[in-house]
């Protein structure tokens, strides 16, 4: 097991790595944006560049996530965090889920975690 840092996403707030290399498998925890001011467009936008500074400093590529988990304070901005996503990824679509919460760490507006392999 091998834990992973970049100091182009923010740092762990609390007892965790920003993500693990495991057999093949990276592990990215989740990641809130740096601007917690602004809309769901940018907090979406932000989270998603935080995960692939994370996966790229392990060696990995956008193609190469195979899942995500996305929590949001608000569902009913569900719409516009879909197209940012959508726009980040492309045609590349891996799985996800989409949960609302009561609340996220800082007052987040959406964090989102990750699941890449290695081929």
């Amino acid at each position: 097991m091998k834990t992973i840092h970049t100091p182009h996403a923010p740092q762990a707030i609390g007892p965790y790595s920003q993500a693990v290399l495991a057999n093949n498998t990276l592990y990215v925890s989740g990641q809130l944006p740096k601007d917690l001011n602004g809309d769901i467009v940018k907090q979406t936008t932000e989270s998603l560049h935080h995960i692939l500074a994370i996966i790229e400093e392990a060696g990995f590529g956008k193609q190469e996530i195979v899942k995500c988990t996305v929590y949001m304070k608000d569902i009913t901005m569900f719409q516009a965090m879909n197209e940012t996503y959508q726009t980040f990824f492309g045609e590349h679509k891996p799985a996800r889920v989409t949960i609302e919460v009561k609340r996220l760490p800082k007052d987040a507006l959406i964090e989102i975690d990750a699941i890449a392999v290695k081929s």
